[in-house]
């Protein structure tokens, strides 16, 4: 007879279950709010009542682990509110410089040259054609003062303008129904976010920060600035937008960070 969940998870050692999912969970580096709701759920009725998972070695630990994730990911998108407006903050609390952060040392910094730059169409969008940062600043522009927060745990406050990007979207025809928009980077990272969250009224596709041209420590020439997002959902320097019903990941989504990403 084939044995049930529930008699194998009681041939399992609870204990040495619960530590390999908290190493697990220790290694993939999660932000605190997705971390918080694990480590809660790290009890070998928990992880198996989350993720439906019969744990019986590594490998399903780490399934069980991608379960909760997902499930996350559902209930992030569930909370999400696509008409609440980040915080925003005076002037005066703005960071000079603002930090620099991405996935390699700031020796490493992309060099884009603006004049040569454009950025690529495509997907689930009427209009494919490439953009330059002439087209882009001729569009309507908006600025926020809004904080960065990083999956690191620090945070700054910065000035981001540029073009909204819901605006963006509509002036490509893009299927406003569609689940993704994805993004690749000159410096090769990539990501992807959820059609509400691009759509959201402060999520913007920055050209300047804290009132200057984007340098390229801040992802010149183009930046996504997403103030509802943690930094890893705000790519850097990018050349390719896309719309797709397809799931497209993203460089640390990939490694185990919950893709949805919120702050």
């Amino acid at each position: 007879m084939k044995p049930t969940k529930r008699s194998i998870v009681s041939r399992v050692d609870g204990d040495a279950v619960v530590k390999e999912a908290a190493k697990l969970l220790s290694r993939r580096m999660e932000q605190p709010a997705r971390r918080l709701f694990l480590q809660r759920s790290l009890t070998l009725g928990g992880v198996t009542m989350l993720s439906g998972c019969s744990l019986t070695d590594g490998d399903s630990i780490e399934k069980a682990l991608q379960g909760i994730s997902r499930l996350n990911d559902r209930v992030q998108g569930a909370l999400f509110d696509p008409s609440q407006l980040a915080p925003t903050y005076p002037d005066s609390m703005i960071a000079h410089p603002f930090p620099f952060n991405a996935y390699y040392g700031e020796d490493e910094i992309r060099e884009v040259a603006g004049d040569d730059w454009r950025l690529e169409v495509t997907g689930l969008v009427a209009d494919k054609r490439t953009w330059s940062l002439a087209d882009l600043h001729v569009m309507p522009q908006e600025a926020h003062v809004t904080r960065h927060i990083c999956v690191e745990g620090w945070s700054a406050i910065g000035q981001w303008s540029g073009v909204p990007f819901a605006h963006f979207l509509r002036r490509v025809g893009a299927d406003l129904s569609a689940r993704y928009v994805g993004f690749k980077c000159a410096d090769d990272y990539y990501t992807s976010i959820d059609m509400p969250t691009a759509l959201h009224p402060q999520t913007n596709l920055a050209l300047a920060c804290n009132g200057t041209t984007l340098l390229p420590r801040n992802g010149y020439p183009l930046k996504l600035r997403i103030p509802t997002k943690l930094g890893y959902k705000n790519p850097k320097h990018i050349r390719a937008i896309f719309v797709t019903n397809t799931y497209p990941g993203g460089y640390w989504e990939d490694q185990g960070y919950n893709w949805f990403g919120g702050s």
